[in-house]
């Protein structure tokens, strides 16, 4: 029996966010540029979003461009959005053709004329598809997402739009970017750091964390086939006793 087939499908995480960590590291250790490992990371996007989508996980978020990447180099930052375009081009049949939908989180205001166009045309494109939702975050930052959030929330009870006491969870996270995507499951980060880099805050406040060492690049469906057998391991209890969760079982 393969480790895909060893999978539950019960057991599955519906929303599955990764951090993938370690292009440019790939390229350095290979004596290429870190442009060299962005363009073989698109790879193994492709592989992991088939794999998702063929194990009916519902939503796949990637943690494509953060607020903090445009400190890079622009030689390096030009060459990720024009990879970004040049992706979305040729995958766009392939997301229609898999009944995919792609959604996008982040500050959109910021990116290139040419980017901001052809996202805004694949997502029209995927829009009524049916499927796993594939979630980028771009220009994305999870304390500049509750950032806007406040200030939002703010100007509504000013303009008596909203009540203070009205406010809670429900009601703050209507007004977050990921307002459409539910509470993260499982969040995988690649290349061996083990942190979560101001990705999806609120969204992660319950999830199961995994960390590998292996480079982007190099994650291929088997690694996350056992990374998701690893999730289907573990008790998930929300603040309730083991006793508790056997007990409602």
């Amino acid at each position: 029996m393969t480790q895909v087939e060893k999978l539950k499908t019960s057991k599955l995480p519906k929303h599955v966010a990764i951090i993938m960590d370690g292009n440019g590291r790939w390229a350095n250790r290979q004596g290429k540029k870190r442009v060299y490992g962005h363009h073989a990371g698109v790879e193994t996007v492709r592989q992991i979003v088939e794999a998702s989508a063929q194990l009916n996980i519902k939503f796949l978020s990637l943690y494509t461009f953060s607020t903090e990447n445009w400190n890079r180099p622009k030689e390096e930052v030009d060459a990720l959005m024009n990879l970004l375009v040049e992706t979305l081009n040729e995958q766009a049949d392939e997301l229609i053709k898999q009944n995919i939908k792609l959604n996008v989180v982040g500050d959109l205001t910021m990116l290139p004329k040419k980017t901001f166009t052809t996202l805004q045309i694949v997502l029209k494109k995927t829009a009524q598809n049916s499927g796993m939702t594939l979630n980028i975050a771009l220009n994305y930052g999870g304390r500049d997402e509750i950032v806007k959030m406040t200030r939002l929330i703010a100007k509504k009870v000013k303009n008596n739009i909203i009540l203070p006491e009205s406010i809670d969870e429900n009601k703050i996270n209507l007004h977050l970017y990921s307002h459409n995507l539910p509470d993260v499951d499982f969040m995988i980060r690649t290349g061996g750091e083990k942190r979560i880099s101001n990705f999806l805050l609120w969204k992660l406040a319950y999830a199961e964390l995994y960390f590998t060492d292996i480079l982007w690049p190099d994650f291929n469906k088997q690694h996350y086939y056992e990374a998701l057998a690893d999730y289907q391991n573990r008790e998930r209890r929300f603040g309730k006793t083991s006793e508790q969760i056997n007990n409602e079982k």
